[in-house]
């Protein structure tokens, strides 16, 4: 087996790994948004997915101020280690967190559009290094 590149192989790599950095990005923003547009139902989906009742808006901005660092940082491309890894732990966070929707496939079809998107995290995670189309550091 030839281990040589193909010609062209690390352009369309680098866009290919563009498209799923920002689109990954797009749905990690908005959810984002959504604890300051609509803390209540943040607030929801912690008591619903996660068990933890209680949770007051304070707290909601907190984590929404802080997830915004980080998707900034993600599609920025910075410190490319902990921003992927952190959108990869995340987001399988909360693609587990919803196994019970998962049961009751076709009243909650939505719900696995997360699983092709968690892979998309992972292998934007393996191949960080060679993500280096339009990002703050190489």
């Amino acid at each position: 087996m030839s281990t040589a590149v193909k010609p062209g192989i690390e352009n369309r790599l680098s866009w290919a790994l563009l498209a799923l950095r920002v689109s990954v990005f797009i749905v990690m923003f908005v959810w984002t948004l959504d604890k300051f547009i609509n803390p209540s139902h943040s607030m929801g989906i912690f008591e619903k997915f996660y068990s933890i009742s209680g949770v007051t808006e304070l707290p909601v901005y907190i984590m929404g101020a802080l997830q915004l660092v980080l998707v900034l940082a993600f599609v920025g491309g910075v410190a490319k280690r902990w921003t992927y890894g952190a959108i990869f732990i995340l987001h399988g966070g909360s693609t587990l967190s919803s196994f019970p929707q998962y049961l009751d496939a076709f009243n909650h079809l939505l719900f696995f559009a997360a699983w092709p998107m968690w892979g998309a995290c992972f292998a934007l995670y393996l191949l960080r290094d060679a993500d280096t189309r339009w990002t703050l550091t190489k």
